[in-house]
């Protein structure tokens, strides 16, 4: 009966053993409980830098002529409405003003 209790230790330690050298060779985390860790969500690539990569530079945020021909665009715009009477009310004049007035 000894024998086979002998037998079963040194198969668990030559299997401990394995285990650990392969850890340590292949650069694995030695998970013997089995407990959860979030050593897989780490082990993942970052993929931060990758997409900020993939999407062109953003020249409308940056050149300030882009962005003066939008502005005058804008108000180019708002100017045609004004005409047509569709432009913002003046402040105190608009829909909420005009329920507290009644």
């Amino acid at each position: 009966m000894s024998g086979s209790s002998l037998k079963s230790l040194l198969t668990t330690a030559v299997r401990t053993g394995v285990a650990e050298a392969r850890a340590r060779i292949f650069g694995h985390i030695l998970n013997p409980t089995g407990q959860r860790t979030s050593h897989k969500v780490l082990r993942k690539k970052l993929i931060g830098n990758k997409i900020a990569e993939w999407y062109p530079y953003e020249i409308q945020k940056e050149d300030p002529l882009v962005m003066a021909q939008q502005e005058q665009a804008r108000l180019s715009k708002l100017e045609m409405l004004k005409r047509r009477g569709k432009g913002p009310p003046k402040k105190g004049q608009g829909k909420r003003a005009a329920k507290r007035n009644k």
